[in-house]
């Protein structure tokens, strides 16, 4: 049987993104089966392992197989990429194991693999087998990428040095403050490592993209016109978006709060499955919840720990008592819930209810957005999320901006102000609705995303 082998970076992000391109390509041609190298830090495990075993039970067309554990200090590194980094470089003979150990039972068609899992690029053409990148962010953040190496060439200093607005293929112009953070210092190792993996992109058989053709099309026609890789060749992008989780985990008591709510009525924030706050900046969103007088569905996590050892474990359980202003909850309790640690997005998103969304911009939160239809305030957090709120403002006219003060802290006015905006404003949610409906047609038989998958498969 043709196998085609997937593999993710650890980020639970990347994996779920991952695994529903695979449930994409099963269900449309069940002849392909699907293997997934899974590689799951020892420091967060937890629902990565849950996960994982959800899916081996309802979808057994997807075997998992896992790399065996490379033991890691955190404290020696200084972020999250930076271990995920050095963990997918020392698994490289474990994943060339797997492949080889695959291959000797069935015919590997095709690698796919995550953009921070390039350096197993050069196992699968050991073995004869074309390896696709599976990019899990926006077409937009991908031309970036695939333009970051004559950048590098064309400039002499860092990014946070440059005072001017950033103009690349396809986008609006970048403050250099919204940019990647491991793209910031070019003396640093992230940046360099990045840059690594910027100029393997288009040394692949082909980039899959969790978008759909319309939702992006400069940044599309920029990278298939060529010009994000000036001095090389473009290999074919395949847009198969937008691939998000299905919806169905209705028993969850914030949906039967939702139930009781009028239509469109409701503000829900959520921030991303590594979003937390300070206790400081969770008491102005209260306030300005409470001032603003909207409906609200509020997702809270406990704050991130003062000690270093920590700081990559789940968070504990938020004690709402001591972390919310006194009297909050009992104060807004007619027209408010608040969840803690987690909530299903999907069916929160897709309820009648629900007329706004404040977000981190997480690319999978933004696809289940534009899926729902549901306007967006952006407050990014970390990784590429930044640059995705200046395209998602400037460029998709999606989501309205939430402005920091000094500091970093968003004040409990400023989050009143986007809330009722958001609320209220017409125009943003007239562009949601109209991207809802291009997202449904993107899927459906003979849209753009099938028939890109169609070609996809072709060409294996």
């Amino acid at each position: 049987m043709a196998t085609i082998v997937l593999y993710p970076s650890p980020g639970m992000g990347h994996l779920i993104s991952m695994v529903e391109l695979g449930k994409h390509i099963s269900k449309h041609h069940p002849s392909f089966s699907i293997v997934v190298l899974t590689l799951i830090p020892s420091f967060n495990t937890g629902t990565t392992a849950t996960y994982v075993r959800q899916i081996s039970a309802t979808f057994p067309a997807i075997t998992f197989h896992h790399l065996p554990d490379i033991p890691l200090d955190p404290l020696l590194f200084p972020s999250m990429e930076a271990i995920i980094f050095e963990l997918i470089r020392r698994s490289n003979p474990n994943v060339d194991r797997a492949l080889q150990s695959i291959s000797s039972s069935s015919k590997i068609t095709a690698f796919v693999i995550d953009t921070f899992c390039a350096p197993a690029m050069s196992l699968a053409e050991n073995i004869n087998v074309p390896v696709y990148y599976f990019f899990t962010s926006g077409a937009c953040c991908l031309a970036l990428l695939l333009y970051m190496p004559t950048i590098h060439k064309t400039t002499t200093e860092s990014i946070k040095d440059m005072n001017t607005l950033i103009h690349l293929p396809g986008l609006p112009p970048i403050p250099p403050s919204d940019m990647l953070r491991p793209l910031l210092d070019r003396t640093s190792a992230e940046y360099s490592d990045f840059l690594g993996k910027c100029e393997h992109l288009p040394k692949s058989a082909g980039i899959i993209i969790n978008t759909f053709d319309s939702l992006e099309p400069k940044a599309l026609k920029a990278i298939n016109d060529g010009v994000c890789v000036p001095d090389g060749s473009t290999p074919p992008i395949y847009c198969m978006g937008p691939l998000i989780v299905s919806g169905d985990d209705g028993s969850h008591e914030c949906l039967n709060w939702l139930d009781l709510q009028p239509s469109g009525s409701v503000v829900y924030l959520c921030f991303g499955s590594l979003g937390v706050f300070s206790s400081e900046q969770l008491k102005e969103i209260a306030k300005g919840l409470e001032m603003s007088g909207v409906r609200f569905l509020w997702v809270v996590r406990s704050p991130p720990s003062n000690k270093k050892e920590d700081r990559f474990l789940p968070p504990p359980e938020p004690d709402l008592d001591i972390l919310l202003p006194e009297g909050f909850l009992e104060r807004t309790k007619d027209r408010g819930l608040v969840v803690k640690k987690w909530a299903p997005q999907v069916a929160v998103l897709n309820h009648k209810s629900v007329g706004g969304f404040v977000t981190h911009c997480g690319w999978n939160s933004v696809l289940e957005a534009v899926c729902a239809g549901v306007p967006m305030v952006a407050w990014p957090l970390y990784a590429e999320q930044k640059f995705n709120k200046v395209v998602l403002r400037d460029e998709m006219k999606l989501v309205l901006p939430m402005d920091e003060s000094e500091g970093g802290l968003v004040t409990a006015m400023e989050l009143e102000k986007r809330v009722r905006q958001l609320m209220e404003g017409k125009v943003v949610r007239e562009v949601a609705k109209a991207r809802k409906e291009e997202a449904a047609m993107a899927l459906s038989d003979g849209g753009s995303s099938r028939v890109s998958l169609s070609k996809l498969v072709a060409s294996w």
